[in-house]
């Protein structure tokens, strides 16, 4: 009798809620039972409040059951499990669930679906179809197609991705190097984790394209240290691709090196920021450069570096293998392709949701969120982060773009977005967001160091009631002072939050409006 597949995730969420335990009981019972399963650990389909989801494939495809307990194998396995029977946890046909079946998956379009760790089903799945062609290429013509794609960096600045390539590739030096930011520090984010725990081997064929574009023959992956599990995973999947011959002295047997290595972060939210990311990779302290010299010319070990994080590097191997006019093809203006929007804080169906720039927060908070877990009304939603604006809900239809965004003086940043309902205080988190600039800051420049400072006290008089007016005025020209003399984003974006906060709920300050 030929085994039947089950799919039990291994991503960081899954397991904090029971998926290990979910995996062992299906096999035991199983195992009682005389039945034959084959246990498959995927990575998450990013449906969160679902977690575990247990997936078992069926001639109709694959059906899924969540959130799965130990306590509810008996009875999935009475009710036919192996056959996708009906359960009180049954959703139907994965592909088929709604917050699937709306969003445009392109970079996440083998999440959940495929074992991490498995060549085969990255292969069977359009794996390295994207480097075979880059090895068919030259330089230039790579990194004119990622150019064409119009991709922008996913990391929060938005710069374009193929000029910070060209500017690499042109820079005359006899080592350069792909540095993949994967410190994804801001709060309600975890895109970049899920990408490095379920699907890693897109990362690394990113990574490969982007060294043989640019002419770099080595690679670090520097990875936040409070991602055991995607550290762990991205470490086998090196291993196995220097087995297998993708990674090392000649990749496909091209002649062409890229040799790749991780980096463990120490903690530092500010080595988020390049320069400070490449302090940290050279041994030393975690401190923002100034710049010029721009990486892209004098980065890592002074050498030029491109700079990248998670998702704009995973989004490569698609654009090698379906062209530029494919990804372009997706978003609005100036903003092509898709984000994956990562929907967290007071949110029922929490999650990550991959969709076309120019979504409106209305649609993700409702259509997908659901609302608030609480049942309350949302008060704020942040975008962009701890330093991204709180957007007010005259703004949730505005489109979720990059120039939109700016036009009302806020970020998309990394994606994350974290709903507030209307018990929520934001005077204390305007307070927070200063007081979290404060213990996070490098220290090297005074705007960021010392006005963060001023900024918590500030507040805190304003919130007493004492010289109010006065303190209020002291608060917006101290955030312009960080937003334009600060050295990195650090102190330059610390004001988003705050003035966000003071300008759209100056109740919460005690502000008459």
């Amino acid at each position: 009798m030929k085994a039947v597949k089950i799919f039990v995730p291994r991503d960081s969420a899954s397991l904090a809620l029971g998926a290990d335990e979910v995996a062992r009981c299906l096999l035991e019972k199983g195992r009682l039972r005389g039945l034959s399963i084959e246990l498959i650990r995927n990575g998450s389909r990013g449906m969160f409040w679902l977690e575990p989801l247990v997936e078992v494939q069926t001639s109709k495809g694959r059906v899924a059951y969540g959130p799965v307990q130990v306590n509810d194998i008996d009875s999935l396995l009475d009710a036919g499990l192996l056959e996708g029977g009906e359960h009180k946890l049954g959703l139907g046909l994965t592909e088929q669930i709604p917050y699937l079946a709306k969003q445009e998956r392109l970079t996440f379009a083998r999440m959940g679906i495929i074992d991490p760790l498995s060549l085969s089903d990255y292969e069977a799945h359009s794996g390295w179809k994207g480097l075979r062609r880059a090895l068919t290429l030259d330089g230039d013509s790579i990194v004119q197609e990622v150019v064409d794609s119009g991709l922008r960096g996913r990391g929060g600045a938005a710069f374009p991705a193929g000029i910070k390539w060209r500017t690499v590739k042109g820079a005359q030096a006899e080592q350069k190097y792909i540095v993949c930011n994967a410190d994804e520090g801001d709060s309600g984010t975890f895109s970049d984790r899920m990408t490095m725990e379920g699907d890693p081997f897109m990362l690394i064929e990113g990574m490969i394209i982007a060294g043989i574009a640019v002419g770099a023959e080595k690679g670090y992956v520097y990875i936040r240290s409070e991602y055991p599990h995607a550290i762990e995973v991205m470490s086998e999947a090196i291993q196995i691709c220097l087995s297998q011959g993708f990674l090392g002295s000649s990749v496909c047997g091209s002649g062409k090196a890229f040799h790749l290595e991780i980096r463990k972060a120490a903690g530092a939210y500010v080595c988020g920021e390049e320069t400070a990311l490449l302090e940290s990779i050279e041994g030393r302290r975690g401190i923002v450069r100034a710049k010029p010299p721009l990486p892209a010319l004098e980065g890592l070990f002074g050498k030029p570096t491109v700079v990248n994080n998670v998702i704009t590097l995973a989004s490569v191997p698609l654009i090698l293998n379906q062209g530029a006019a494919f990804y372009r093809d997706y978003g609005v203006g100036r903003s092509q392709g898709t984000l994956p929007f990562q929907l967290a804080g007071n949110v029922k169906h929490g999650g990550l949701v991959e969709k076309a720039f120019g979504i409106t927060l209305n649609e993700l908070l409702h259509d997908f969120g659901a609302g608030t877990r609480s049942g309350r009304p949302i008060k704020a939603v942040q975008v962009g982060g701890p330093l991204g604006a709180y957007v007010p809900q005259s703004q949730w239809n505005v489109p979720l773009d990059y120039e939109s965004y700016t036009a009302i003086g806020a970020v998309l940043g990394h994606g994350g977005i974290v709903i507030h309902d209307e018990t929520t205080n934001m005077a204390k988190l305007a307070r927070y967001a200063m007081e979290f600039c404060a213990l996070e800051s490098c220290g090297k420049c005074t705007p960021c160091r010392i006005g963060s400072t001023r900024g918590v006290e500030a507040i805190d008089r304003i919130t007493s009631n004492k010289d109010k007016q006065q303190q209020v005025y002291l608060l917006r020209d101290l955030c312009n002072t960080m937003k334009d003399a600060s050295l990195c984003a650090m102190g330059g974006m610390t004001p988003y939050p705050v003035l966000s906060a003071l300008n759209h709920y100056p109740e919460d300050f005690g502000i008459d409006v």
